[in-house]
């Protein structure tokens, strides 16, 4: 007898309730924090865009992640320097990023320190504000800076039922002149049409060729394709004994190497997510500090089996 499949509906709602216990009573899968090779910021959740499935769900009004400030950037770029944390990589992500007033400075705090630099942009107006400071710092720190563009699908049609009419356009803009420029850029796109990767990547490769654009979408770091999620969804949750059946491993999951830093709407002070998708569940607040967040963290969400478990997504490289 399948006991999950005869159990009443209140009972099958209990996925993901209990930090430690699956609705099967079975023990839940931990990810202890190996090391922190990369802290991501998540500089506020305001967009100019308001896309279907947005992960983080940003639009020209969602504050619920309020903007990061350089100072407070630098507390956390501090606490690595002091602690000397083997964090090779900054993440920056919103929202859109260039929608905060003091991205290019925590983009230089960043780069003046060494690390590798990730930012995360849809490509449109925000971005091409900047179009003065960005060449500066690529002037400067070169293939230490790398922006990803969100470019849904090679089609247009399709990118647009993501991202919303006349959204096509102003992307290509950033993409061709960010590419034109020379910058170290790679492109995000997403799963949600149902092909198979390699139709995907053979598609994103015609549309790379066809603009000019320098990527290559054979490579998975410069066209990294997400897996779709939808929150509320029906899926497996991650045991103790998945890892052997699945065959992955823990310390391939991105809470095994990354946390995000993130300041909530009416909070005096930033905090930090143990993931990058999962910003506004306080379940997965671990702290105001880095040495707080240092602890393991619980696969109590969908999302943690959708994408990383079962989806092989990572946020960063």
């Amino acid at each position: 007898m399948n006991l999950i499949l005869d159990m009443p509906d209140a009972v099958k709602t209990a996925k993901f309730s209990d930090p430690d216990v699956t609705a099967k009573g079975e023990q839940r899968a931990r990810v202890g924090l190996k090391k922190l090779e990369t802290l991501w910021f998540n500089t506020g959740t305001l967009c100019n865009l308001a896309c279907t499935n947005c992960y983080i769900e940003s639009t020209p009004r969602n504050d619920r992640l309020v903007y990061l400030t350089l100072e407070e950037v630098q507390v956390y770029l501090d606490e690595i320097r002091d602690r000397n944390l083997a964090t090779r990589e900054i993440g920056i992500t919103g929202g859109e990023p260039f929608m905060n007033p003091d991205i290019i400075g925590i983009m230089e705090a960043s780069l003046e320190r060494g690390f590798e630099l990730l930012v995360l942009t849809n490509a449109m107006r925000p971005m091409m504000k900047c179009q003065e400071e960005l060449l500066r710092l690529k002037q400067t720190y070169g293939k230490q800076m790398t922006l990803r563009i969100s470019v849904d699908h090679f089609k247009p049609e399709l990118h647009e039922e993501e991202r919303g009419p006349n959204s096509w356009k102003p992307m290509m803009l950033g993409l061709k002149w960010l590419s034109e420029n020379g910058f170290t850029i790679d492109v995000a796109g997403r799963t949600r049409w149902g092909e198979e990767e390699a139709e995907l990547r053979q598609g994103f490769a015609g549309f790379f060729e066809e603009h000019g654009i320098a990527i290559d979408a054979s490579n998975p770091k410069q066209l990294m394709l997400f897996p779709e999620m939808e929150a509320g969804a029906d899926v497996p949750e991650i045991t103790t004994a998945c890892w052997g059946i699945l065959g992955v491993k823990a310390s391939d999951m991105m809470c095994a190497s990354s946390r995000m830093v993130v300041k909530h709407k009416g909070d005096e002070k930033p905090s930090v997510q143990a993931c990058t998708l999962l910003a506004y569940d306080r379940q997965f607040n671990l702290g105001n500090t880095l040495r707080e967040a240092s602890c393991s963290v619980p696969l109590n969400h969908e999302f943690c089996a959708k994408f990383c478990v079962l989806g092989g997504g990572s946020c960063s490289a």
